[in-house]
């Protein structure tokens, strides 16, 4: 019995890898460097969700059909984010990085796998309330386009008021959330001139190079899904992508610890996983 799990998982994985494949070479998009077991999960989701019985069938449908390509395309980004998502962070940088950006004459952004953009809009918040803003462009990218498309509206659902209210505070907010919004039709619009400030596109840390040069990036909580060779990608772009003195900022599971930058950067709050480029 031992044996034949065995033999069926080898079969699994090679099916996995078959479909990983094909959606390369036919659609351009590269998920085969992602943590094997996240994509598997989700895989499965999709099988099941599509009434099928295995990853051929799925793959057999992916290739024929556009519409499960983006449904299973859908499942395999990570779409988890709030207004001022751990608190700590974002206090962490209102310490610790915000007095060293004050004399920066322009400041540049980046915030890679920003899923609805709630992330992105918390910042500008933040730089509003720091006196930073009007010098500061915001880049939110994610690999999935229909997110982007959502970030893009400038909008969430009013269920959501109470709880990005608390973190906005526990982030070290100091006015009211209500200051940055108006609600219109159970819908918490963000206020003009925030929007003003941040550029949406679509970006593949996977496939995708750099595109500018940053004082800021934050990635968090995008490269625990990858695998080590991705992570070393990522981690390389960033370090590219950085100015000098330049700050990255990952998520509380994340690490430049045996990343070949490790020596690279300085770590400025150990907790928050916020570094400064040093070399």
């Amino acid at each position: 019995m031992i044996e034949r799990m065995d033999q069926i998982d080898d079969l699994e994985r090679l099916e996995i890898e078959l479909l990983l494949e094909a959606l390369y070479r036919h659609y351009g998009v590269d998920f085969r460097k992602y943590a094997f077991p996240v994509i598997r999960r989700r895989i499965w989701h999709r099988i099941r969700s599509e009434r099928l019985m295995s990853v051929s069938g799925l793959q057999e449908q992916v290739l024929h059909d556009p519409a499960v390509f983006k449904r299973l395309t859908s499942d395999f980004s990570i779409n988890v984010t709030e207004m001022f998502r751990d608190p700590s962070f974002f206090r962490a940088f209102r310490s610790k990085v915000v007095p060293l950006l004050r004399g920066y004459p322009s400041i540049r952004i980046w915030h890679a796998g920003c899923s609805t953009g709630e992330e992105a809009y918390s910042m500008a918040i933040l730089l509003h309330e720091e006196g930073l803003l009007e010098r500061s462009r915001i880049y939110a990218t994610d690999m999935n386009e229909e997110v982007i498309e959502r970030a893009k509206l400038e909008s969430f659902d009013t269920e959501h008021m109470h709880k990005y209210s608390s973190n906005y505070l526990l982030g070290g907010g100091r006015k009211s959330m209500s200051d940055y919004l108006t609600v219109t039709n159970n819908r918490v619009k963000y206020q003009p001139f925030l929007a003003s400030r941040i550029t949406f596109a679509q970006h593949n840390l996977a496939v995708d190079e750099s595109f500018n040069e940053f004082h800021v990036i934050i990635c968090r909580n995008v490269l625990i899904y990858f695998n080590a060779e991705l992570q070393h990608r990522a981690h390389t772009l960033f370090y590219q992508s950085l100015s000098p003195s330049g700050f990255l900022g990952l998520g509380h599971k994340e690490s430049i610890t045996f990343t070949r930058f490790t020596d690279c950067y300085k770590e400025i709050e150990h907790n928050e996983k916020l570094y400064r480029k040093v070399k």
